[in-house]
């Protein structure tokens, strides 16, 4: 069965990628390009469905997820 997972990608200002996957809570990696970046989430992905499987727990994924984004007045 395959898995799709929505991956966040945010530019940091001292450099690099840091990277989260909303749907499964604290998975969070980095990396210092966004190939390396993509590459450590696919590998965070992976332990982290993996340890779901070793405590018997079900993973969630992106399916039926519904997305949208709100745009906001910043304050300064």
């Amino acid at each position: 069965k395959m898995l799709s997972y929505r991956v966040l990608f945010r530019e940091e200002p001292e450099g690099g990628f840091t990277v989260t996957v909303p749907s499964l809570s604290g998975c969070v990696t980095f990396g210092q390009t966004l190939e390396e970046a993509k590459t450590m989430a696919r590998e965070a992905i992976e332990l982290y469905l993996e340890s779901l499987h070793e405590h018997g727990e079900e993973a969630l994924t992106d399916e039926n997820v519904l997305e949208h984004t709100l745009t906001l007045n910043a304050y300064a």
